[in-house]
């Protein structure tokens, strides 16, 4: 029996940096002979938390998420 692999992307941006080290070592891995089970969080309903959207930083934004503006469906 192979070894099992759970892989979470806790990157909300979909091909960048986290995103492409995670599948590249998923597909290292399953290469191997590994079964791997993804989980991408910012794909999960309930998950909340900061969307890399960098409207914190504009300057009539400063420090204030803007998160909540925007729809993770």
């Amino acid at each position: 029996m192979g070894r099992r692999i759970i892989a979470v992307n806790a990157g909300p941006r979909k091909g960048w940096n986290t995103d492409t080290l995670i599948t590249e070592a998923s597909k290292g891995a399953e290469s191997a002979g590994a079964v791997v089970e993804r989980f991408d969080l910012f794909r999960l309903e309930k998950y909340t938390g900061c969307i890399s959207c960098f409207g914190c930083k504009k300057e009539k934004n400063k420090g204030r998420c803007m998160s909540a503006l925007f729809s993770r469906t």
